[in-house]
């Protein structure tokens, strides 16, 4: 007798609340890449890098973009931390896109090897959440969200600053 296997989704759907909030939590989990089962944040930062490469933004463009995304995300994190019940909920990931974005601001734009390097580099710091990243977390509902990876940007941004100063 075959066994069924059922992959099961790293998204929670939102209990209840208004459209206009089940839309936050639709940008606060990406659209679809907070559907992705196995590591959602991995594969955000990674389609936030390809972005990245592929759109080569100016540096005023990266900054503009990570400050809407910083305010918007921390709004709609919050609101889909409420609708999952649950703190930090995994599928939330609004603030890798925004905190692998801003590790471009100073070599934007990029070519492939810098997009990989930074990708690598914010992955770094957001998994070992050197000081203060880690502080960051205990800001309220999604502003935490949101700032822990920020901050993890700038740590990337400043090490692929002085990847690509070197390799010139």
């Amino acid at each position: 007798m075959a066994r069924r296997y059922s992959i099961q989704v790293a998204a929670r759907r939102p209990r209840g609340g208004t459209a206009w909030e089940r839309a936050q939590h639709w940008f606060a989990i990406a659209g679809p890449i907070g559907l992705i089962p196995w590591v959602p944040a991995t594969f955000a930062s990674l389609a936030t890098a390809a972005a990245g490469w592929a759109t080569a933004p100016r540096p005023t463009t990266v900054l503009g973009l990570t400050a809407v995304l910083f305010f918007a995300g921390g709004f709609a994190a919050s609101t889909a931390e409420r609708l999952a019940g649950e703190p930090d909920p995994r599928n939330v990931v609004v603030d890798e896109v925004a905190g692998q974005l801003l590790s471009f601001v100073f070599v934007a734009p990029l070519d492939w090897q810098l997009a990989l390097a930074g990708f690598v580099l914010f992955r770094l710091f957001d998994v070992l959440k050197p000081w203060p990243v880690h502080l960051a977390e205990r800001l309220p509902r999604g502003w935490g969200i949101m700032a822990d990876d920020v901050l993890a940007g700038l740590y990337a941004a400043t090490g692929l600053w002085a990847l690509a100063w070197w390799l010139r």
